[in-house]
This record gives structure tokens, C-alpha cells and sequence, in this order.
């Protein structure tokens, strides 16, 4: 996007957008000169934040095709952002026709590419709403369409819950959907970790403050690890974001620390 001329009710033209910094960090075009400047800053601090990014991205891919495999037929996406390569509907109904996705946002220009997106897909579908409210996103009627509660769900928090601060009670958001769900179901999220690089957590922190829609809230391994209360992870356990079950051995970094990033997935058990 070249300017901001034409944009979505809802956007702040002066404000970096959380949701078009991501796509920006990924290479996508869905972002303005201001998101741009926040990621160059982001960079500053970080100079491996786009490889971070996508070693995030990938692991949401190698998620769901463990999910699929695991007989999961049914996703909602959390914080799911700007459409790019590697969707989660796209990576599930190729690795499991049929399978069905909500995906949930409260950033304008991403809702608007994903209904672009997904015309025609009757499978998948996004929802306009907040995280903080997960009430409102399970009474949804797209949820109620698509999502058959009586089955395996499985709901990703992908670089969405460090967004949440203390104030705003992410464990109890994480229960909220976690209550809703039979047994059988799963959680997977990544979340940024102040305990192997905190001065650049703190900088970090400091610069969405700043400059974007939502502050950052890093937190320890101990305390990522407790919002799985409820579920059971799987091997092996919560990890940095390279380290869950990577495709092969060439993409596990010599530093694993540097990316800092827990990874994990969780079953809800019977």
C-alpha cells in the first residue's frame, strides 16, 4: 500500500498497526509507510526480527499439519492478522479437505484482505472481534456455523496473548475458550519471553508502547507455560519457537536463544 487513502473505518493513519507490522516483518504489501518505519525500528533493536517472524510463521505451519494429523478437522485462528503465504485454512484443507477455519481479528485492513480472501471458501471465514471478549467471538454466528463444539476444535494463539497485558487477565482469556471446548481439543501458541534477552524485550516493549496499537507484555517461560492450565502439551513441551518439532535438522538454529519466542501445543484430555 503506497498511501492510506481509502482505508477501512477503524484505522488510526497514525498509529503502527500490530497486524500490519507482521505483514510487513513477512515481506507482505498490506502496510503503510508508518508500519514500515516501526518494523525499521523494531529492526534497530533486532536486526533478526524478520527471521523471527518467520521462523513464527513456520511453526504455525508445521502446527496445524500436526494438528491435521492428529484428526483435528476444525481451527479458530486467534489474532490470525494480514492474509499471507501459508494461511492456516490453506495448510489444513490441503492436508485435510474439509477442514474448517474461523479466523478472528479486530484490525480493519486485515479483516477486510481476509474477506476478499476467503469469498467463495465455504469453509472458512473470518470473524471481526477481540480477542479480550471471547464471549462474543464462541456466540459469534460465523462460529456457530462452521465449528461443531461436539468435536475436536483447535484454537491457535499465534504471537497474539504477549498483546495481553496482566490487567487485561490473559490466563482467563485462555480459559474462556478452553472451558468451551470438548475434550479432545488443542491449543497452540507462540508468545514473546523476556528471560533470554530482556533489555531487548524491554526496548521492544517500549517501541509498541510508543508506536503501535497494542503494547507488548514479554513474560517468563514459567509464566507462558501456566497458560496451558488445562491442557497437556505435547513433546517437547514449550520450546523456543525453532525447536517444536522442526522439519528437519539443518533448520535448527546453533542459538536457539536468540529467537525469544516460546512455542507449544496442548491437548485438553478427557
Amino acid at each position: 500500500m503506497a498511501d492510506v487513502g481509502g482505508l477501512p473505518q477503524g484505522v488510526d493513519p497514525g498509529k503502527a498497526s500490530v497486524a500490519r507490522m507482521y505483514d510487513a516483518m513477512l515481506g507482505g504489501e498490506h502496510n503503510f509507510a508508518i508500519d514500515r518505519e516501526a518494523v525499521a525500528a523494531f529492526t534497530a533493536i533486532d536486526p533478526q526480527v524478520r527471521t523471527l517472524a518467520r521462523a513464527n510463521r513456520a511453526f504455525l505451519g508445521r502446527a496445524v499439519r500436526f494438528l491435521v494429523d492428529a484428526g483435528v478437522r476444525q481451527f479458530i485462528d486467534l489474532g490470525s492478522g494480514i492474509p499471507t503465504q501459508g494461511n492456516v485454512h490453506e495448510v489444513a484443507q490441503s492436508a485435510g479437505p474439509g477442514a474448517r477455519v474461523v479466523y478472528v481479528d479486530n484490525d480493519p485492513v486485515a479483516v477486510a484482505h481476509s474477506e476478499a480472501l476467503l469469498a467463495g471458501n465455504p469453509d472458512a471465514t473470518i470473524v471481526a472481534a477481540d480477542i479480550r471478549r471471547p464471549a462474543e467471538i464462541l456466540s459469534s454466528p460465523q462460529v456457530r456455523d462452521l465449528i461443531d463444539f461436539r468435536q475436536p476444535v483447535a484454537v491457535l494463539m499465534i504471537t497474539i496473548l504477549h498483546f495481553i497485558t496482566a490487567e487485561e487477565d490473559p490466563a482467563g482469556i485462555v480459559a474462556a475458550f478452553r472451558d468451551a471446548l470438548p475434550s479432545g481439543s488443542w491449543l497452540a501458541l507462540t508468545h514473546a519471553t523476556d528471560e533470554d534477552r530482556p533489555d531487548t524485550a524491554a526496548a521492544v516493549g517500549q517501541l509498541y508502547r510508543d508506536r503501535a496499537t497494542s503494547p507488548v507484555t514479554a513474560r517468563s517461560h514459567d509464566e507462558i507455560k501456566a497458560l496451558f492450565d488445562g491442557f497437556e502439551l505435547v513433546e517437547p513441551g514449550l520450546v523456543h519457537v525453532p525447536l517444536w518439532r522442526p522439519d528437519s535438522p539443518e533448520e535448527v538454529p546453533d542459538n536457539p536463544r536468540r529467537y525469544w519466542v516460546y512455542a507449544g501445543v496442548g491437548r485438553k484430555p478427557a
